[in-house]
């Protein structure tokens, strides 16, 4: 039997257990409240719990984020920077603030970041996978109609993505603000 087994299980948790897990875990990683409930939440369903009172995972993140050890806003504008910075546009930002658990209050600046980005993401975009004015030679119509559904599919609006799709190589479209 390859790889290691325990010989004996873990102990349920209890509130100070679980406490030092989620305080081990927002150390260790850059997390949201929803990120952190969710993981807590996996931990007691794993091990169990040890308490007569259900644990108070919910609590515990909001502690977290009160004491300044979780920043919902600022992960989510790392996040959108992130994206942008790979090309991603505000489509896809949006999509991984979701997914991270971000609330409306909490991602407004990374959104409005994602949009005030949405042009040299897209040029980023385009850079990175020879699109358009980055491409070697004139794609065929086929060629575009694909590279039009990556932009898409990469969070880019259609009247943007085609801009950039339809540009000829070498020539790169001309921002509008």
């Amino acid at each position: 039997m390859t790889g290691r087994t325990r010989k004996k299980p873990r102990p349920p948790l209890d509130r100070k257990s679980l406490e030092q897990l989620a305080l081990f875990y927002v150390g260790r990683y850059a997390t949201t409240r929803a990120k952190l409930r969710t993981y807590l939440a996996r931990k007691v369903r794993e091990r169990g719990w040890s308490e007569d009172r259900a644990p108070a995972i919910g609590e515990l993140a909001e502690k977290f984020s009160e004491l300044g050890y979780i920043d919902d806003a600022a992960f989510a504008s790392a996040r959108a920077a992130s994206l942008a910075r790979r090309g991603y546009g505000e489509r896809r930002v949006e999509q991984a603030l979701y997914a991270a658990g971000i609330e409306e209050t909490d991602g407004e600046a990374a959104r409005e970041l994602a949009g005030a980005n949405a042009w040299d993401s897209a040029l980023a975009f385009a850079r990175k996978r020879r699109f358009g004015p980055f491409a070697p030679k004139t794609p065929d119509r086929d060629r575009r109609r694909k590279a039009l559904a990556a932009m898409i599919r990469a969070g880019h609006p259609y009247e943007l993505a085609r801009k950039f799709i339809e540009a000829e190589p070498g020539i790169v479209p001309e921002r509008e603000d």
